[in-house]
């Protein structure tokens, strides 16, 4: 026998080998060894250490090009030629804690805002979405815990927000289609190219909600939370008759070009944005879709712990693969609280990452084997993402081991001296010219936060920072982030801080605050000291004088009105405890915070068949049923929404704050609609400008309709800004 036969006899022997282990250790129990603390602060430095040799890399070697080429230690552009990677890492530097440098990039990119953006080149609607817009919106949210001077409008304005809103309009053109799902390119300056297909990935089309809903509620313009909402809408009313999705579509007549239906590359993050968007803000809506979807997908594509693809109309497996984008599944059912699920799907893709070292783009699951054609590993975070999520809610070590395994692997076969370079092939570690600019913006920072477990990001509601801001007062930095498919954490307190919704709570607040009489409501005779003595009133009890009565009542405790104390002592009959709760301001028994204060009147007097009859009647205890009070306008000046009432704030300086930015946003827009609606005369490229007064006024009657359903995401302390990385509690039956 040859030695070369020996040396391939051997590798399958090997092979053989290593299937026999990783299908075994697959039904054996997941034990992780202790790693102690001290041991995990040192592989959180490590990480550290690895983000800024790649950053550092990337501003020597690369800057002002897209990525960086690690093997040549120089830079190309790559999705449209505005810095990719030094946006996309620019909260990475928050998370690790180097506020100096955030604040000097942050500077840096502002200074060019005027024209950073300004450029004729086609760019990816998704990629920029998810990178540029996220980024930004993410820095903006971020800026204030850097150290940044920020404007008095911050968190609802500021310069990094502004040039977030400048590439979000740019990207609007692309929704302009007849089924509201967009296009996969523009052009940065002239709009959709003429010659753009209509054919786009399904992920493509459902991943903008987490980005433009929180673009809409910060600025005030609904448009972008339409848009996002009407594309998700119309995916999901073309699922097949059997409730599968494929994976790719045409955004013109909304055909079917692609029929696998599986959980990842190309569909993954619409799943993951109908969670993580019905999480943010509070849409049931998009709960149930997911819902119906894995239903679908746990009948037709999981086979045992694994996800395979399958034909969206007949079922049945069509291609038994994993593919590497998979990952970001176990992180999604955490987050929904099926944490045993979540665990045992991590387990068998680790393994996969064990047998080569990293989890390669495509791996045969009946074969055991990679994929000949996608081999390759270009540094993707999905695997150590969910690792993240199911380590906050178990705090089990085997999942510090996944992220010990890849930082070890990346630091072996990966790294250069200019960064850290794509596997071209897991299965000899061959090196390909590449760093996507994901590897600082999600593979580091998740790894870092697997480590940090003191990080900011995982607070778990416990504290947070009360600010005064134009609109009102606000509390943010609770640790209810939720990250977009880019891994930028979005702060969900500070976006309800600018929110129509927000407006709408602190206006019914005011007027529970202006109407509540808690003597009149207990019947709190007596106020003696310190100590308040109800006595339950009956109908033939002997009122106290007007004269008594105000005597007993104390000017220091602070329960009512004297006004409303003077009404009662003057009406001309006796009212029952059910009476006088029933006759009350119909606003404040529908306020979810006051179903406790029910429960108190009924300990202290009411029957139970009273307080039953109540609670059925005024709906107590459910969530503020509150619509999103952002106006439907056709155009631009239309758009933007108002704030409301104040509360405790001069209205002169609460409207001085809405036309700012009212005249902020309809400049910035006006700029993009003249300049997609000329050319250039030496402009030699066949496009169309779009019509983006077209799509304003097409939206105008477009109803976001959203419900808010009682028994979600139902809090007591506060309805959706905390324990995000224990999603499970929010959605417990007894709920």
């Amino acid at each position: 026998m040859k030695p070369t036969q020996k040396h391939n006899q051997a590798n399958r022997h090997f092979a053989m080998l290593m299937t026999f282990l990783v299908v075994t250790q697959a039904f054996l129990p997941v034990q992780g060894r202790i790693i102690s603390d001290k041991e995990r602060l040192s592989y959180r430095d490590r990480v550290a250490a690895m983000f800024h040799h790649a950053y550092d890399a990337y501003l020597k070697y690369a800057y002002p090009y897209d990525e960086l080429r690690p093997l040549t230690c120089d830079g190309h552009d790559t999705w449209g030629s505005y810095s990719l990677t030094l946006v996309d890492a620019l909260d990475t530097l928050i998370v690790m804690g180097n506020n100096t440098e955030f604040r000097r990039i942050a500077e840096l990119l502002i200074e060019k805002s005027q024209d950073f953006f300004d450029i004729d080149i086609n760019a990816s609607v998704f990629e920029t979405n998810i990178r540029v817009v996220g980024g930004l919106i993410s820095a903006h949210l971020l800026s204030k815990r850097s150290g940044m001077i920020l404007e008095a409008g911050w968190p609802c304005s500021g310069p990094l927000l502004r040039m977030a809103e400048t590439v979000a309009r740019k990207l609007l053109p692309a929704f302009d289609t007849p089924t509201g799902m967009p296009y996969g390119t523009v052009n940065l300056r002239h709009g959709v190219p003429r010659d753009e297909t209509t054919i786009t990935c399904t992920a493509g089309v459902g991943t903008f909600l987490i980005e433009f809903g929180t673009l809409s509620r910060l600025i005030g313009d609904p448009i972008f939370e339409k848009v996002a909402m009407r594309a998700l809408r119309a995916l999901w009313e073309q699922k097949s008759s059997i409730g599968m999705i494929g994976n790719h579509i045409d955004v013109a007549t909304g055909k079917w070009t692609a029929l696998d239906s599986g959980i990842g590359g190309g569909v993954d993050s619409y799943f993951e944005y109908l969670v993580k968007g019905s999480i943010m803000f509070n849409i049931p809506e998009l709960l149930e879709m997911f819902r119906e979807y894995e239903n679908v997908i746990v009948n037709q594509v999981k086979r045992d712990d694994w996800y395979m693809w399958a034909n969206m109309k007949k079922g049945g497996i069509t291609i038994p693969v994993f593919t590497s984008l998979d990952a970001y599944w176990p992180g999604i059912q955490c987050m929904l609280g099926d944490i045993e699920k979540g665990m045992k799907t991590i387990h068998n893709f680790h393994q996969v990452a064990k047998q080569y070292g990293f989890t390669p783009e495509f791996y045969n699951i009946p074969k055991a084997e990679v994929h000949q054609q996608r081999a390759g590993y270009p540094l993707r975070p999905e695997l150590v993402e969910s690792a993240v999520y199911l380590y906050q809610a178990t705090k089990d070590p085997y999942l510090l081991e996944i992220g010990i395994d890849l930082l070890e692997a990346i630091e072996h076969s990966s790294r250069t001296n200019c960064g850290y370079a794509t596997i071209k092939d897991v299965r000899d570690h061959r090196l390909e010219n590449r760093m996507e600019s994901f590897f600082l913006a999600e593979t580091t920072k998740y790894l870092y936060l697997l480590f940090d477990t003191d990080n900011f990001i995982h607070n778990t509601g416990g504290k947070g920072t009360i600010i005064q801001t134009p609109t009102g007062e606000c509390l943010i930095d609770t640790g209810a982030y939720i990250f977009n498919t880019e891994a930028h954490p979005i702060d969900m307190a500070a976006v309800h801080c600018c929110s129509a919704q927000k407006n709408e709570e602190d206006r019914i607040l005011q007027e529970f605050h202006d109407n509540i009489n808690l003597l009149e409501l207990l019947d709190i005779t007596e106020v003696n000291g310190n100590l308040i003595q109800g006595k339950k009133m009956k109908n033939n009890k002997k009122k106290l004088s007007d004269k008594d009565k105000k005597e007993n009542v104390k000017s220091d405790i602070n329960l009512g009105s004297q006004e409303s104390i003077d009404k009662e002592d003057t009406s001309q009959k006796e009212e029952t405890k059910a009476e006088k709760v029933e006759n009350t301001d119909n606003s404040v028994l529908n306020n979810k915070t006051f179903s406790e204060f029910l429960k108190t009147v009924a300990a202290s007097g009411m029957e139970p068949e009273e307080v039953e009859k109540l609670f059925e009647k005024y709906k107590i205890g459910e969530l503020f049923n509150v619509e999103n009070s952002t106006k439907d306008e056709s155009i631009i000046h239309e758009n933007i929404s108002d704030s409301g009432k104040v509360l405790d704030k001069p209205v002169s300086e609460e409207l001085k704050m809405q036309k700012t930015r009212r005249k902020q946003t309809i400049s910035l827009a006006q700029q993009i609609i003249n300049l997609f609606t000329k050319k250039s005369k030496d402009d030699t490229t066949n496009l169309d400008p779009p019509d983006i007064h077209k799509l304003y006024k097409k939206m105008r009657n477009y109803s976001l309709n959203y419900t808010y359903l009682p028994k979600f995401l139902h809090c007591p302390a506060l309805p959706y800004h905390m324990k995000l990385s224990v999603m499970g509690e929010m959605f417990a039956d007894e709920y």
